[in-house]
């Protein structure tokens, strides 16, 4: 277990715990070739402009050139964004990482003459093109969806300027991550008895977990007082990449940049506001859990340092990262032995960067590369932490089996999707070790863990989602989105979701500014219907068996073969309709009234 005192530079770190980047390339100069390689393939494809219509041969062999450049491109832009993420101070790899992202935007430049080519051949020649050339019929999906974009389809120079400003459009995201995980430090914390321990993005939650409440006052105030010393520039970068979406809404002609990102994916506006009406209409429970929350903890007043401490004390253990694996392994025992063999083999195989050391990027994600996906943690050996590991090897192996059985075309599932199979995981994990459990205050401790998921990620990512939308329709509207209005509207925000039973500490107006996914371009309310989903899959799952696993693996392997609607209704869930939202909410209901029921035996 790595001392959450002292984070260790990179080289002090057990190889077995960092995970295997060589299997991408053993080089570092490999990874150049590739986009040397890559460079020239984009050079090669923009040769083809004008010619995608002529015939059926053309069009095939094109298509295939730039399945070729999927290949390439999956994996040096890995590669260099992993190597990134392992120590964000390394110039070399920030070069590298600049590099392949140079190279990303070269290639959608030297083909932005593909959508409108294909949107220019008509239904009747398409279908000839089809009859003559059979292997352009794995290609018929790929075609439809371009074509199902028509209206939203530029000129060929317009879309050539258009891919040519992708650069600049990610400099918002590039330039917080810097900030951010760089450059950005803070002061130390002290406890109770007056001992210092080191604060980073990597250990705040942990520290806000604990039971000594001195300990999590201070690293809330140091946090957050960091932030919020940087309001105006973390504002002007958001502001800005708030922008960039509306510009790129602006000029594909959508009605805002909400339906332009969503439309990326088809899915319908109606899911997202779908989802926060469901939300708003059962934020009574959230009322009862900040209520019961409060008088668990026995404070005359609740405040928002005071939310991730668990309810229940004296159960709280640290977990080895071995026994986290294991208990991982065995919670997913009704998934079959075809998924577990995955799942060793990515815990045997060393798919996994595990501590947090210097310079690493916070947090916690999976990236399905091709040779097999990789997953990054800051792993604390805290309840959460194991939650966090079923979560994102839930990732890991959506991304495995779309990655076997999907052509290349198709095998990156789209963000729609994503959370589901992660949380399915946790939700696994979850129903597992509430069986396995007879202790009444141990099954407390472990429902107080799953209200605090339905809070975190039903509730607190809805959240999320509604700020970004309000952020959206505001600069819309040529409202200006100041420091000030930015936190005004968060502040308002927390007001509504967590009720009069908490004190609205001033210091939470600055959350907004180490969500990092405020910059994925209406990213976060895909964690709320997923876990809606998710829910209802697991229980799926469970109540069902072999037959639900056989429709989950399907979904599972998937990729993006089908709209993400019709493949989670062939898994069993309709997420067009509010329905999944509100049974999810109803049973952090039923939550509620054990867990209260459970705190007054």
């Amino acid at each position: 277990m790595i001392d959450t005192k002292k984070t260790p530079e990179r080289k002090d770190v057990a190889p077995e715990n960092l995970w295997a980047i060589n299997d991408l390339y053993a080089t570092d100069d490999d990874c150049r070739k590739d986009l040397a390689r890559l460079k020239a393939l984009a050079e090669e494809l923009s040769g083809y402009a004008g010619k995608l219509g002529s015939d059926a041969a053309t069009l095939l062999t094109y298509l295939t050139k730039v399945e070729e450049a999927m290949l390439l491109l999956n994996n040096t832009i890995n590669y260099a964004a992993r190597k990134n993420d392992e120590d964000t101070r390394v110039g070399t790899y920030q070069e590298l990482n600049g590099m392949a992202m140079s190279t990303y935007v070269q290639l959608q430049s030297a083909t932005a003459f593909e959508t409108p080519e294909i949107m220019a051949i008509d239904d009747e020649t398409l279908e000839r093109f089809y009859r003559e050339e059979a292997g352009l019929e794995k290609y018929r999906r790929y075609l439809f969806n371009i074509r199902r974009h028509k209206d939203h389809v530029l000129t060929p120079a317009e879309e050539k300027l258009l891919a040519a400003a992708g650069e600049m459009m990610q400099s918002p995201d590039d330039i917080y991550s810097k900030f951010a995980d760089a450059d950005l430090t803070f002061p130390d914390v002290v406890d109770k008895d007056g001992n210092k321990h080191h604060l980073t993005q990597g250990t705040y939650i942990s520290y806000m977990e604990s039971s000594d409440r001195v300990l999590r006052k201070s690293a809330f105030e140091q946090n957050y007082s960091t932030w919020g010393a940087y309001r105006n520039t973390f504002a002007s970068i958001l502001n800005a990449q708030v922008k960039s979406l509306q510009f790129n809404a602006d000029a594909r002609k959508y009605g805002s940049s909400l339906e332009a990102a969503l439309d990326g994916t088809n899915v319908p506006v109606s899911v997202y506001h779908n989802l926060i009406e469901a939300v708003h209409q059962n934020m009574d429970k959230m009322y009862r859990y900040v209520d019961l929350r409060k008088k668990l903890l026995g404070v005359d007043e609740l405040h928002f340092y005071d939310l991730y401490t668990p309810l229940v004390t004296g159960v709280d253990k640290k977990i080895p990262f071995e026994q986290a694996k294991q208990t991982v392994y065995n919670a997913l025992a009704p998934m079959g032995d075809y998924y577990r063999s995955i799942l060793k083999e990515g815990f045997d195989n060393r798919w996994i960067d595990v501590y947090e050391n210097v310079g690493k990027r916070s947090g916690a994600y999976s990236a399905g590369a091709m040779v097999h996906p990789y997953v990054l943690l800051n792993y604390t050996g805290t309840l959460d932490s194991q939650f966090t590991l079923a979560h994102e090897m839930g990732h890991a192996i959506h991304s495995y089996l779309s990655n076997k059985n999907q052509p290349t075309v198709y095998s990156d599932y789209v963000i729609f999707v994503a959370e589901v199979a992660s949380t399915c995981n946790e939700a696994l994990l979850m129903q597992y070790l509430l069986d396995r459990t007879t202790d009444r205050k141990e099954r407390a401790y472990l429902i107080n863990h799953f209200l605090e998921q339905f809070r975190t990620t039903l509730y607190r990512q809805t959240m999320f989602a509604e700020f970004e939308m309000i952020l959206g329709n505001l600069n819309q509207q040529g409202v200006a989105l100041t420091a000030e209005r930015m936190c005004e509207e968060y502040k308002k925000l927390n007001h509504l979701y967590f009720g009069d039973g908490i004190v609205l500490d001033d210091l939470i107006a600055y959350e907004w500014e180490r969500i990092p996914h405020f910059y994925y371009n209406y990213y976060v309310f895909q964690y709320a219907t997923g876990y809606s989903a998710a829910i209802a899959l697991s229980r799926k799952i469970l109540k069902e068996g072999e037959s639900a696993v056989k429709d989950y693996l399907q979904f599972l392997s998937g990729g993006c073969s089908k709209d993400p609607i019709d493949l989670l209704k062939g898994a069993g869930v309709d997420m067009s309709t509010p329905e999944p939202v509100n049974q999810a909410l109803a049973l952090f209901g039923d939550l509620l009234d054990e867990m209260e029921a459970l705190m007054q035996e």
